[in-house]
């Protein structure tokens, strides 16, 4: 008696965001590289504030097969300090516009700062990605007043304390919950729905065991009918997982991340962009094959 197929569970959300003018296509999942501009992210911290360095970086990440790149100016680590408004443009927007003009890829600027959100677009970005959900004063009207893609992600507290003894009745439930919201709030303010994406913030103010709880039922985020965007590389629950030191994470965030495409994420945020894009790639094959 052959052995029942496996059940495929559905993709999370719609299979295309709009990006400034741009379709981003998602029927296959694809990975974001990440590009840190700041002297103290827990990973990259220090290597890229050059913008030499940062555009050098880049192309590499586009050549292994990034479909977007990802570029901050602000530590997000638990425990991070935000900076100044204009230290962070000051890191941003040059290197942003050096790689708008040599590369042809998207570019996502990682902020929760209205002021870059509104500059970000001049300067050749296609997309914002705020770890607040647009939840900071003026954050929501710039997202409006222009028409870049957006993803929402939630945090529980902010970084500075987002990870002192994090709390749920039910986190699946909560996070669901407080996307929908923030959904809610863009369609308020004007924004097109099929510019949004939503993000469940692994490692934002969850604990281990809220983290696996949400990437166990990661197919529930279906619900809110936009693309899913997930962040687990290098993240300090790998460690606390595999026993592994923080150098040691990237095995571990490929095993994180196929799982991930396999219930269902379209965009996989990473700082090893050629491996994750193998990992990537087979579990979109995985997916035809069971579809």
């Amino acid at each position: 008696m052959a052995a029942p197929a496996p059940r495929l569970l559905p993709v999370a959300g719609a299979a295309r965001l709009l990006c400034a003018g741009r379709v981003l296509e998602l029927e296959a999942a694809v990975v974001m590289g990440v590009l840190n501009v700041t002297p103290d992210s827990f990973s990259d911290g220090g290597l890229y504030l050059d913008p030499a360095a940062a555009l050098a970086h880049a192309e590499r990440m586009a050549e292994q097969g990034a479909a977007i790149l990802d570029i901050g100016g602000e530590s997000t680590r638990p425990g991070a300090a935000p900076p100044d408004s204009e230290t962070e443009l000051r890191r941003v927007l040059p290197v942003v516009e050096r790689i708008a003009a040599r590369l042809g890829l998207l570019i996502s600027v990682d902020t929760s700062n209205p002021e870059l959100m509104r500059r970000a677009a001049d300067a050749g970005a296609h997309l914002i990605n705020d770890v607040r959900a647009l939840r900071v004063p003026g954050a929501l009207e710039a997202a409006a007043a222009g028409n870049l893609g957006i993803c929402l992600m939630h945090m529980r507290g902010e970084p500075a304390d987002m990870q002192r003894e994090p709390q749920y009745a039910q986190v699946v439930v909560e996070v669901r919950a407080y996307l929908e919201e923030r959904l809610r709030a863009c369609a308020a303010a004007g924004i097109e729905r099929e510019r949004l994406c939503v993000d469940p913030g692994f490692g934002f103010g969850k604990t281990t065991a809220h983290n696996l709880e949400l990437l166990r039922h990661l197919d529930e985020f279906a619900s809110l009918e936009r693309p899913l965007c997930v962040g687990l590389s290098r993240k300090s629950f790998v460690t606390a997982l595999t026993g592994r030191p923080a150098e040691e994470r990237l095995p571990g965030s490929l095993a994180l991340a196929t799982v991930a495409v396999l219930r269902g994420a379209r965009i996989v945020r990473a700082h090893d962009v050629s491996a994750t894009v193998d990992a990537v790639h087979v579990a979109n094959a995985m997916r035809r094959e069971l579809h």
